[in-house]
């Protein structure tokens, strides 16, 4: 059994059913996902249940509920040899907790972030989990200290690009080069000379609604050039409440934008990116695209987050500066906060990034020391291993 409640998670599910099948063509594998998952031969007992923030949370409860008593229902009735658990972890801890009274084997595949906040979750990881497979680097050294078993197994952000290299036909050599970028922008069937804009506002409703406005006024000031080019992935699992969010720009940017469902290919053709904080930044990190990572919660979960996270930098790229690279030196990636997410701050950034050379090297520098912790790692096969190793201890 597979369960992973968010979009990102979802995709890392499905690339771990995939390298499952590889293993033992004869598995049955059931979970809580996506599209993708069950593309992967994952036969859903439930949908993911959406992102939510920490007052968004309430409006979910409900939703939640349901789908956690179809899962403790299905670890009766199905008795799994492994329950894999992505992220997620209020829902997950607490299936933990029920698959630990039947004796199934717990692998806990990304680590909650308790580095960042809620320390003392690691107490209950370390009663309820069999191995923890973590897939940032300093992770690791977390766990071992509370004697968990634990890997780094580098992460699967990697596998998916990595994924579509190959349908491209392209390889790892060829990041960021004019080849490669012109070759995608020809199939958007747009001016390669423009400078190219991916602009990503995340996955949940409340960073739609409060991110899109100002992406369509930076759209709109940096329009007046008529040097730039705007591609938006959606993301996938949104409801269609969601995707209507997109219609005002849809309708008012129609020459000036591209949207679609492939972040990858957008981040791969794209000069620089607009990214709400989240894996995407990771994904822009290992494709070698400089950003500006943005990020704008309500008043409320901004006054308890303050309080509960104890940490320098919010984006993922930032924290890996912070914690496995460890050099001051470097250059770390712009960060806007709250009412710091504006027009006027995102598009300075931007054309620091674009017209100072000197600038934007040294970011990808930065980017560069961050995809030399994944490289010649395969997440989702590893941990494929991982998981048919402690079924059969």
């Amino acid at each position: 059994m597979i369960i992973s409640g968010e979009s990102s998670g979802e995709l890392y599910g499905a690339l771990l059913a995939s390298h499952l099948k590889e293993l033992n063509p004869n598995i049955k594998i059931v979970g809580v996902g996506g599209a993708k998952m069950q593309a992967s031969s994952v036969e859903l007992i439930s949908p993911i249940s959406s992102a939510f923030g920490l007052t968004e949370l309430l409006s979910a409860y409900r939703q939640i509920r349901i789908t956690f008593k179809k899962v403790v229902h299905c670890l009766e009735v199905f008795q799994p040899d492994i329950l894999i658990l992505i992220d997620y972890p209020d829902f997950n801890l607490k299936v933990a907790k029920k698959a630990k009274k039947l004796n199934i084997k717990v692998l806990y595949y990304v680590s909650p972030q308790i580095w960042a906040w809620r320390p003392s979750r690691i107490k209950t990881i370390k009663r309820l989990v069999d191995k923890m497979v973590v897939v940032l680097p300093f992770e690791e050294e977390l766990y071992r200290k509370a004697q968990i078993p634990c890997e780094f197994v580098g992460h699967p952000v990697l596998d998916e690009i990595e994924l579509k290299y190959k349908k491209l036909g392209f390889t790892q050599q060829d990041i960021s080069s004019g080849r490669l970028k012109q070759n995608l922008r020809l199939n958007y069937q747009k001016d390669p000379s423009k400078i190219m804009v991916t602009l990503m506002p995340g996955s949940r409703e409340h960073e739609l609604r409060n991110l899109l406005p100002i992406f369509e006024e930076v759209i709109f000031e940096l329009s007046k050039t008529d040097n730039y080019f705007f591609i938006i992935p959606i993301a996938p699992n949104l409801s269609q409440k969601q995707v209507l969010l997109f219609d005002r720009i849809k309708r008012r940017f129609s020459d000036q934008c591209i949207f679609t469902d492939d972040s990858l290919e957008s981040l791969m053709a794209s000069d620089v990116a607009i990214i709400a904080s989240g894996t995407a930044t990771l994904q822009a990190a290992l494709l070698g695209v400089p950003m500006v990572v943005i990020y704008k919660l309500s008043p409320l979960s901004y006054f308890l987050a303050r309080l509960l996270v104890k940490i320098k930098h919010f984006s993922l790229v930032n924290v890996l500066l912070d914690y496995s690279i460890k050099d001051s030196k470097d250059i770390r990636v712009k960060e806007l906060l709250q009412n710091e997410v504006n027009k006027n701050e995102i598009i300075k950034e931007i054309l620091a990034i674009i017209e100072n050379s000197e600038y934007r090297n040294s970011i990808l520098n930065s980017l560069f020391k961050i995809k030399s912790l994944f490289i010649n790692k395969n997440a989702s096969r590893r941990v494929s291993e991982i998981a048919q190793q402690l079924c059969k201890k």
